[in-house]
Formats: structure tokens, sequence, C-alpha cells
């Protein structure tokens, strides 16, 4: 694929990771393997409020195809197909959701040097079409997104936004939910940090007229673990440590609790993906 401006939906996806990603109040657990014949197993197991779900995935690479099958708890059985450089830069996906047989969809993106374009279409009668569309470089880049609901002939939702991308810092802002929300966030990488970041979030409701500040950063405290932690002006803060057992094998304890709320029992969460 041509490196270009890259998707709409990476659009702050660093700065969501730093806030966001493997902060967890659940108990999960995941190993992978795979065998002689280039087959992947992935099974994941997941404890949450006393309930436990799980699923078992495959996937299976042949040349510039890929097919997952994954079968979860509830006898649900999700299959993707998705092929790379079906054209050149273009990448096509199909997938399914059984016993849910209007849940088919098919999704196609094309990557140039300077755009990247997507679109989606459910595989049912009067389905949704979601399309996605960017322009710009790998440093600075605008983009929109749509829904549109043949049904109803209306769009359940347009987006809009920009980035810029530095080698020390990521700057993006999005106007999404029709025009009603606004984000906009900012990731500076710290040398002091030792290859950390620092992040903050701006996210704020236009009817309501309501704002949520987070801020968060990511210590590495050597090439093994990383430190975490975030907090919003609403008093929520979450730390966490992961520890790399070996390579690609991860162990994560995250907590999370309420500053303003400190008569509440803090929460723990616990994750462990292994990859012999």
């Amino acid at each position: 694929m041509n490196k270009g401006p890259g998707l709409f939906s990476d659009f702050g996806k660093k700065a969501k990771d730093l806030l966001y990603k493997d902060y967890t109040t659940d108990q999960k657990f995941a190993i992978s393997s795979s065998t002689h014949s280039g087959v992947a197993l992935i099974s994941n197991v997941v404890e949450k409020g006393g309930l436990s779900s799980g699923d078992v995935a495959a996937q299976y690479k042949h040349k510039n195809a890929a097919i997952d099958v994954k079968l979860d708890t509830e006898s649900n059985i999700m299959t993707t197909l998705t092929v790379t450089d079906i054209l050149p830069s273009a990448k096509a996906t199909a997938s399914i959701k059984l016993p849910d047989y209007n849940s088919g969809k098919l999704e196609a993106q094309y990557f140039h040097e300077h755009a990247a374009f997507t679109t989606a279409v459910g595989l049912k009668k009067s389905p949704a079409v979601d399309f996605s569309a960017t322009i710009g470089t790998p440093t600075i880049a605008f983009g929109v997104e749509a829904s549109y609901m043949t049904a109803s002939g209306k769009f359940a939702k347009y987006n809009a936004g920009m980035r810029m991308t530095k080698p020390d810092y990521n700057v993006s802002v999005i106007l999404a939910d029709k025009g009603d929300s606004l984000k906009v966030s900012y990731l500076h990488h710290l040398d002091q940090l030792n290859g950390g970041a620092v992040v903050g979030e701006i996210a704020r409701k236009i009817s309501k007229t309501e704002n949520t500040l987070t801020v968060g950063c990511s210590y590495n405290v050597d090439p093994h673990t990383v430190v975490k932690a975030k907090l919003n002006n609403h008093g929520n803060l979450g730390a966490l440590i992961q520890y790399e057992l070996r390579p690609k094998s991860f162990l994560t304890i995250s907590g999370a609790f309420n500053a303003k709320a400190l008569e509440k029992t803090p929460k723990f969460g616990l994750a462990l993906s292994l990859k012999p």
C-alpha cells in the first residue's frame, strides 16, 4: 500500500490508544499459536461482573488473501475474507456474522499518495452505506466520513476532521455527531519519559455545553515495562502497568477510581496475553 494521508478512522488514533487502550476493569486471558500449515489460532476468555464469555478464532493467510473465522460462546460465527492489492493499492473485505444473515458487509479501501477512500455496504435490502475520504500527505490531512441510510434516504452521521503528524507530536481535530460534538487531541513524545508521551484531549458536546478534559501520559520504565495514567475533569483516574513477559506476550494490571467519590470501591483489572 502507498503511504499517504491514511484513513479517516486513524485520525487521533495515537492519542486515543494512549488514553484508552489496555485499560480494563475485567479479567481477560488470551493465548495464540500457529500451526505448521500457517493457521493462526487465538482463544479469548473474559470475566466481567461474575459472568464469563469467550471466543475461539482461526486465521489462514495465502499470498494476498486472509480468511478469519471466529466462534463465540453465544454461538455466533464471524467470518471475514480480506484480499489486499486486489487492484494496485486497493483492499477488499467481505464479512458476515451468522446466524444473522443480514449482517453481511462488503468493504473496499483505496490508498493513493495524496488520498485514501473507503466504502462499505450491507448485504441486505435497504442497507446502510458508509464512506470516507481523506486528502493530504503523511504530515497533514483532511477528511470526512458519512453513513447514508437507503431505507430513509437520510444521513445517519457525517463527520469531518483534520490531523497533523510530526516525528515528536500529533494533533487532531474532529467535528462529529452531525456537528454537535468537537474533539481535539494533542500527543507529544518526550525523551524524559524514555520514549513515552503526554496527551491531552478535550471533548465538547455543543448542544449541552458539556466539556470533558482528559490528560494522560505513558512512561517506559525499561524496554519491557510501560506505565500509563490518565485523569479527567470529572475525577476519573486510571492507571496501568504492562510488562512484556516475552516477545508479544504481555501481563497488564490496571485500576480505576473516582477521586470525587472516594466512598466508592476502586476497580481493578487483569489481562494476560500469551503468544508462544
